[in-house]
């Protein structure tokens, strides 16, 4: 492995990670659609289950869209500002998706050993049986007693809600990417999840079972967005050695 290489990684890596800040406030230059592209391709290397990638990035670009979604988002300024507004989508239906074409490409990559063929099966299978049987409505009651006695198993991917909530934390690690890659391309963005849900869902036709974890803004800040010193936690707070 060469250290050398990888570390000259990290400045640019602490540059772009502490250049991001939540901007509310943006100027009316609008993102090349290349540069949105450039950004979900990145988002789309996050880590996800299984690689089962339950997310979807919608771009909304009409005018009387972008105005419908800015007033679901309660007119927060980052999204009425916003160059553009990204919809983090997510659902275990698009990691079943994704299941399918996953194991088209498996079968299909000649190059693959078989045991690695057989190992990516497996693996897909279990997470295809987990969405499938524990998707199912009659195992949430039994969810919600096992967390009760043991609040660690809340966050099964085990009934309709629990499969729901596994589908936005893969999604999370996506738009996390995305945003950093932002900051990468000088590109300013703000995280929402003041919104209603039901009326972004509605706006955007999403199918039954979609959940909405995040809005995302983006756009190049004004020269009056506040921008504040940063505060974080000591590593003694964050830090919890065994």
């Amino acid at each position: 492995m060469n250290t050398t290489a990888h570390s000259d990684l990290w400045p640019a890596f602490q540059q772009a990670n502490r250049s991001r800040r939540a901007i509310r406030e943006f100027q009316a230059t609008r993102i090349s659609s290349e540069d949105i592209y450039d950004l979900v391709g990145e988002a789309a290397f996050a880590p996800s289950s299984g690689n089962l990638q339950p997310y979807e990035f919608h771009w909304v670009r009409t005018p009387s869209a972008k105005e419908a979604v800015a007033r679901a988002c309660n007119g927060q300024r980052a999204a009425s500002t916003a160059a553009e507004l990204l919809v983090v989508v997510a659902s275990p239906a698009l990691g079943k998706k994704t299941a399918l074409t996953q194991l088209a490409y498996i079968d299909s990559y000649s190059s693959m050993e078989p045991k690695s063929k057989e190992y990516h099966r497996k693996q897909i299978g279990k997470f295809q049986k987990i969405l499938g049987i524990g998707g199912s409505l009659l195992l949430s009651p039994a969810l919600f007693i096992a967390a009760m006695i043991r609040p660690t198993l809340s966050l099964l991917p085990i009934g309709p809600i629990g499969s729901r909530h596994w589908a936005a934390r893969n999604a999370m690690f996506a738009a996390q990417t995305l945003m950093l890659g932002a900051a990468a391309k000088g590109i300013d963005s703000c995280p929402m999840e003041g919104f209603s849900a039901t009326k972004v869902a509605a706006i955007l036709n999403l199918p039954r079972g979609s959940v909405v974890p995040l809005v995302i803004a983006l756009g190049y800040r004004a020269d009056t967005a506040r921008i504040e010193k940063r505060w974080r936690r000591s590593m003694m707070d964050v830090v919890v050695p065994h």
